[in-house]
């Protein structure tokens, strides 16, 4: 009796869905097509994503020895002048031989979790605002210094301080923990001739002046996309997207073609990935009375296990805040500047084709990749599930991160007022939780069997 009383109750929810779902009738998502994809060799991908030379410029070796010291806790073991850097830097060997240490691609796509480094999470403890220590005004510091004492060392940072200085203070988030990588790369096409990459000291295109955050998607989801990023708009191979942060230090497109001629096998490594296991118990016959309301609720868009439909949803039927599709992602200046760029030529193009709206990623491993939403404005899963749950202002201890393993998420503190760069503002543009309701509907026992079943995902 209890168990038809559960399953009547389900079965109620269903048909609530169903008949909310009849109101955006006139509102479809928009199935992604796929695209042909380069592979290799995930070992050798591997070995380039932490000792790889994609970026060829950098601080000198023994400046940065000085500056950061010794890594402590380092998680991947590397050898050579990488034995004792920290897990998100490479030492490199610049154009003319000198040793520079330059910032790799776990600086974002790597984070420390219970003490293990997870390769593929997306950093979520990253720090964009303006007192990150690679500041414009230290940048003049560094480079005034080395033109002064070591002029060929200097010639080998150059490339990396130039674009530092042009792009480093348009880059600073209102809060720690969300990424500017999008504008990043906005910024740094409107330095480069887009046949060429040849470095422009002026700014050739206008970038909006707001910095719009985003939060880090896994890499383990990308096996199953048909598009990157948060709108889907990154078509064609995927290779040229991830090679893009060679275009901070490179000189021309012959040594982006270089370059280029590895990410099949990054490509290769990152699709090997598997989501970590969620560490605790489920109560597996709450989370089978979840995966039952998954199928109901959330398949439709997010998919099943083994198939993802890559459906783009629009944002007025997501809801959820808009300014991230609506700034980078659409300005037209740099639009045009990607497809008629290097990026778009060849036998493996590229291509930026914008959508006004946002992709309903894939789900595996979400319970390890708070917070939520492309934003990362939503703490926990409960939040996700219940926006009446989701705090305007919240704040979470960077230096000794814990993890709510009931909420999943980590854990948070509800602030009474916006302050300082550890307070998350849902007030400010592009910081908004608000929008994907779809969880409203749902009971607190139906809440609470979905996301066990989240746990298996």
């Amino acid at each position: 009796m209890k168990k038809f009383l559960v399953l009547s109750g389900i079965g109620l929810m269903c048909i609530a869905f169903r008949d909310t779902i009849h109101l955006f009738d006139d509102i479809q998502p928009v199935p992604i097509p796929a695209s042909p994809q380069r592979s290799g060799n995930a070992e050798k991908g591997y070995q380039y994503l932490v000792t790889g030379d994609y970026l060829k410029s950098g601080i000198p070796y023994n400046y940065f020895k000085l500056a950061y010291g010794k890594a402590n806790g380092e998680f991947i073991k590397r050898d050579g002048f990488n034995a004792d850097i920290s897990y998100e830097y490479t030492a490199v060997k610049a154009s003319n031989g000198e040793i520079v240490v330059a910032p790799n691609c776990l600086q974002c796509h790597a984070q420390v979790f219970d003490d293990k480094l997870i390769i593929g999470l997306g950093n979520s403890t990253v720090d964009f605002t303006s007192g990150q220590k690679l500041n414009p005004q230290n940048v003049v510091r560094v480079e005034n210094f080395l033109k002064k004492t070591d002029p060929k060392k200097y010639e080998a940072a150059e490339p990396f301080l130039r674009a530092a200085k042009a792009v480093g203070a348009q880059l600073h988030t209102q809060v720690r923990g969300v990424n500017a990588a999008d504008r990043l790369a906005a910024l740094l096409a409107s330095h480069r001739d887009p046949e060429t990459f040849r470095w422009n000291p002026q700014q050739m295109m206008d970038i909006p002046d707001n910095v719009i955050p985003s939060d880090v998607p896994a890499w383990w989801l990308l096996k199953k996309k048909h598009g990157m990023f948060y709108n889907g708009f990154g078509r064609g191979d995927f290779g040229k997207f991830l090679m893009a942060s060679n275009l901070l230090t490179v000189n021309d497109t012959a040594e982006s073609a270089e370059v280029d001629r590895h990410f099949n096998d990054v490509l290769a490594y990152l699709n090997s990935l598997e989501p970590p296991p969620y560490p605790r118990q489920i109560d597996q016959r709450l989370a089978e009375e979840g995966g039952i309301i998954y199928i109901h609720n959330c398949a439709k868009c997010h998919g099943k296990p083994v198939e993802y439909p890559n459906l783009l949803i629009p944002e007025s039927m997501v809801g959820t805040d808009s300014l991230l599709y609506k700034s980078n992602y659409q300005n037209p200046q740099f639009v045009d500047w990607f497809n008629r760029s290097w990026f778009a030529q060849g036998d493996h193009p590229a291509r930026l084709q914008p959508f006004n709206g946002y992709i309903a990623p894939p789900l595996d491993g979400i319970w390890i990749t708070a917070p939520y939403f492309h934003n990362g404005s939503v703490p926990s899963l409960e939040g996700v599930l219940n926006s009446k749950a989701r705090p305007r202002y919240w704040s979470r201890n960077f230096d000794n991160p814990a993890f709510d393993y009931d909420k999943v998420g980590w854990k948070y503190t509800v602030q009474e007022k916006p302050g300082g760069t550890t307070v998350y503002n849902t007030d400010l543009p592009g910081y908004g939780n608000y929008g994907h309701k779809f969880g409203d509907r749902l009971t607190e026992r139906q809440r609470k069997a979905l996301i066990e079943y989240l746990k298996t995902l």
